[in-house]
């Protein structure tokens, strides 16, 4: 985690629905919260990207995932599984951002210590509600891990 508020904030999108991705690129835009949004259609790609595999070896290591559970292949509850059985990348905030509304959905994924669970909002005004929530919850963790 940086602690840098100057160095913009890296996040994974894990997101299959472009009018999602274009929206959810448009709330932060709009936000002008400093971040750079990289976006995964797909659970296998965003575990590549998480892995610096292949064409990612590069990758930054993001600051936060935002994750929906509905995905093509590999869903978001298999990603949310590894990213948090991974050393590497269990440290890594996951916010649930879906329009799943199965209980079940909502309970596996704080057994499988999801950091925010998040009902996907129908419209802009709730996308920026959200991304507020996302700012307020990405500087808490950076006070907490800026020693004392």
């Amino acid at each position: 985690m940086r602690n840098d508020p100057a160095v913009p904030i890296e996040i994974l999108l894990v997101e299959d629905d472009p009018g999602d991705v274009l929206i959810t690129r448009e709330a932060f835009a709009d936000h002008k919260l400093s971040n750079r949004l990289t976006v995964c259609s797909d659970g296998a790609d965003a575990l590549r990207l998480l892995r610096r595999e292949g064409p990612y070896a590069a990758a930054p290591r993001p600051d936060i995932i935002l994750l929906d559970l509905n995905l093509p292949g590999v869903d978001g509850r298999t990603v949310l599984a590894e990213v948090r059985a991974d050393p590497d990348l269990s440290r890594i905030p996951v916010v649930v951002l879906t329009a799943s509304t199965a209980e079940e959905d909502y309970l596996r994924s704080h057994r499988l210590m999801v950091d925010t669970y998040i009902a996907k909002p129908v419209d802009f005004a709730g996308l920026m509600h959200v991304v507020r929530r996302i700012e307020a919850f990405h500087v808490s963790v950076r006070r907490a891990a800026t020693p004392a």
